[in-house]
């Protein structure tokens, strides 16, 4: 019925004219809210599948070695020494 692609509007008006006689008669506004929320969700979901096709991807092998390097740096910062075994 409600198609989840970026014409769905175009879509849900053709239903409403074919099955339910939309210019010449208005439907209830109960079914009318429930429709248009149902071609919102589509819509929606929609976008929301677009925007993941694009996602970057954050891996970077020189900031994971920059990154490494700094914890293993401040790993030594805190190195305590014994200065007990004094000559």
């Amino acid at each position: 019925m409600i198609a989840s692609a970026p014409d769905s509007l175009p879509a849900f008006l053709a239903w409403l004219s074919t099955h339910a006689a939309f210019p010449r008669r208005r439907l209830p506004a109960e079914a009318q809210l429930l429709l248009l929320a149902a071609v919102a969700a589509a819509e929606e979901e929609s976008g929301n599948q677009a925007r993941e096709r694009f996602l970057v991807k954050t891996r970077d092998p020189a900031r994971d070695a920059a990154l490494r390097a700094h914890t293993l740096r401040r790993s030594r910062v805190h190195f305590k020494s014994d200065n007990s075994a004094k000559v």
